[in-house]
């Protein structure tokens, strides 16, 4: 993991890489390798094409309890998450590598990468409901986007996914709206 801020934790960036994993599923191009070795998933440049295949296939077999964590209370989350769970072969330990510092393993280093990182993902989701409950999962705001986002902001301020460009139709139509009230 590589983490960018001192108040940003592997939960997060590891939620983050989901939820975006996740709104790419339906697109032309997804590019799970690239998007697991730029979020310091470092065994991602070496697993195998078999391993990034079956990884695709749990993604999308998690994507509806992804997708429906904005729209979940907390128990709801749970009792959903706890279904996942059951199903997941831990073997927590604490490593320290690559220059991360000590950080929990949810799967021993001979596990196939796919396994590692869906036990990684689900394991975050479940820190983080049990650490704010589904508050920080968001959908996009914009009239037109159902992108899922995390809000990893201080005040959980957040209202739009990652494309910039949903903000900006969305705050321009406000604009014109209030301009033509206005007249």
């Amino acid at each position: 993991m590589q983490l960018v801020s001192p108040s940003q934790s592997e939960i997060q960036v590891t939620i983050e890489v989901a939820i975006g994993l996740v709104n790419d599923l339906g697109a032309d191009h997804l590019e799970v390798r690239t998007t697991l070795d730029e979020a310091g998933f470092s065994r991602a440049t070496t697993a195998s094409a078999a391993s990034i295949a079956r990884l695709e296939t749990s993604l999308s077999e998690l994507s509806p309890l992804i997708s429906a964590l904005p729209d979940l209370d907390t128990e709801q989350a749970r009792v959903l998450l706890n279904e996942e769970l059951t199903e997941l072969a831990i073997s927590p330990s604490i490593a320290d590598h690559d220059g991360v510092g000590p950080h929990l393993h949810w799967s021993p280093s001979t596990a196939p990468f796919d396994r590692q990182v869906i036990a990684d993902i689900l394991m975050a989701i479940a820190q983080e409901l049990c650490d704010n409950g589904t508050i920080r999962f968001g959908r996009c705001g914009a009239e037109d986007c159902q992108r899922l986002f995390y809000d990893g902001t201080r005040n959980r301020s957040r209202r739009f996914c990652d494309d910039s460009r949903c903000a900006s139709r969305t705050h321009t139509a406000d604009h014109r709206a209030r301009l033509k009230k206005a007249e």
